[in-house]
């Protein structure tokens, strides 16, 4: 388990004084990409063999939405891998220890130079310390639409130089920052899912679909007719 000590500033609040989704999207990623410091084995094959690893699929369960000022740490672990696969919890806690947002995420191994899957060796994944799965809702990595949805297309988006990080692609929680701003105003956001496919690079443009219905609001974003990535918010 790696842990990250953080507070709720300025800069990571809404109008309300809340903390952005967006904001707890990088603090759970942040939390998760330090953690490879204290695996060295592995740190060191990916490096040695130019891997990466991607998000390929995140869901997050939202308890309560801190505010302005509050302390809060971040708790990521790792429960499996896999050859070609990671899964992992990242938790947000108060100064309580009560969760605020509790999230587990598969992430897929590739390479860096093809983009391509890769394998990590047996031998890597045994040195592995692997903890318990942590309690909670655990829906589908898959997000199935509803069918015969209406649905509703928006102008494209263009991928800027300040959305790419340092895999040279569209930073994940930029993509749930995008679709946020088609999110209705008054949709209470509970649950999130998102499932990555195609990574964005920068000058692309994403062109955003979106379905609402009674308990959930979809938003597809395309890059040339192929969807890039699809994201679920639920009441």
């Amino acid at each position: 388990m790696f842990r990250l000590d953080y507070r709720v500033t300025t800069s990571c609040c809404d109008e309300d004084g809340k903390l952005k989704l967006y904001s707890a999207l990088q603090m759970m990623q942040d939390c998760s990409e330090m953690w490879i410091d204290t695996e060295p084995t592995v740190a060191n094959y990916f490096k040695r063999e130019n891997m990466a690893q991607l998000l390929a699929s995140r869901q997050v369960e939202i308890i309560r939405v801190p505010s302005y000022k509050e302390e809060l740490h971040v708790e990521t672990s790792v429960w499996e891998m896999k050859s070609m696969f990671g899964f992992r919890n990242t938790f947000i806690y108060d100064a309580n220890n009560q969760p605020c947002y509790r999230t587990w995420s598969q992430g897929a191994f590739v390479d860096k130079a093809t983009g391509r899957l890769a394998k990590v060796a047996d031998e890597v994944i045994a040195s592995m310390n692997l903890e318990a799965r942590r309690e909670m809702n655990y829906m589908e990595r898959r997000i199935v639409l509803p069918q015969e949805a209406v649905i509703t297309e928006h102008e494209p988006i263009p991928v800027l130089r300040n959305d790419i990080d340092y895999n040279h692609h569209m930073n994940n929680a930029n993509y749930v920052r995008i679709a946020m701003e088609l999110l209705p105003k008054d949709f209470p956001v509970k649950n999130l899912r998102v499932e990555f496919k195609i990574a964005a690079k920068m000058g692309e443009e994403l062109t955003p679909q979106t379905i609402e219905t009674k308990e959930a609001f979809y938003v597809l974003l395309l890059i040339n007719g192929h969807i890039s990535t699809v994201i679920e918010f639920t009441k």
